[in-house]
């Protein structure tokens, strides 16, 4: 189970969560890859298109694990791997 931003989501027209089915383990990567396989418009908005980079003002939580600044092959805790707890991809906040 996936929870994207409002802005992600008005995009995709989806609800508040969506469910993805990962191939192979589940990682930031698998979860990032099946998002962007079901719903090819949301290709390039979390990830840049070439170096599959988070994008600036995205931030990617599991079971209360910010997972934004980790390696998208770090396996997710076994809450969210088993869909009992969400992924998160958050609109960060800026301002000053």
């Amino acid at each position: 189970m996936v929870m994207l931003p409002a802005h992600l989501r008005t995009l995709a027209a989806v609800g508040d969560q969506v469910a993805v089915r990962v191939d192979g383990d589940a990682t930031v990567g698998t979860v990032l890859d099946a998002i962007e396989r079901d719903f090819p418009v949301l290709r390039g908005t979390i990830r840049d298109h070439v170096t599959r980079q988070r994008r600036p003002f995205l931030r990617f939580f599991a079971d209360g694990i910010d997972l934004s600044h980790e390696a998208t092959d770090l396996p997710l805790p076994d809450r969210v791997a088993a869909g009992e707890e969400p992924f998160l991809v958050i609109g960060a906040i800026a301002g000053g």
